[in-house]
């Protein structure tokens, strides 16, 4: 007997409410500390400099790059989490050790997994 039923798994699908697409209340609090901190470096450099202009667009400029780096997608990741996972991968080990054999010998090998450019004399 064969199984005639689908299976449909939805994508995209969000748990939780955003106040609009891919910004809800997590986001929201990350960018309300994150212009905190800004703020106060703001003043720090108009106290500095006595520039309101330069005061005004940096603190315009890293209020909306926080909400853009924190929007998530519709595959529901962020720039800032794909940060992450470009760092936790640079972190993560590059050398295996692994066994094989031939015949009746036992060879044990590290083998070295190369990213990026490189070249072929390393």
């Amino acid at each position: 007997m064969e199984n005639t039923k689908k299976l449909y798994i939805p994508r995209g699908l969000k748990l939780k409410s955003e106040i609009f697409n891919g910004f809800g209340k997590e986001e929201l609090i990350k960018s309300i500390i994150s212009s905190i901190v800004f703020g106060i470096i703001d003043i720090i450099i108009y106290l500095i400099t006595k520039n309101t202009v330069i005061s005004v667009v940096f603190i315009l400029t890293t209020i909306s790059g926080t909400i853009l780096m924190l929007t998530k997608d519709y595959n529901n990741i962020s720039v800032v989490d794909q940060v992450g996972f470009l760092l936790e991968y640079s972190l993560k080990q590059k050398n295996y050790m692994y066994k094989y054999e031939i015949g009746n010998e036992n060879i044990d090998e590290i083998t070295t997994i190369k990213v990026g450019k490189y070249n072929d004399n390393d």
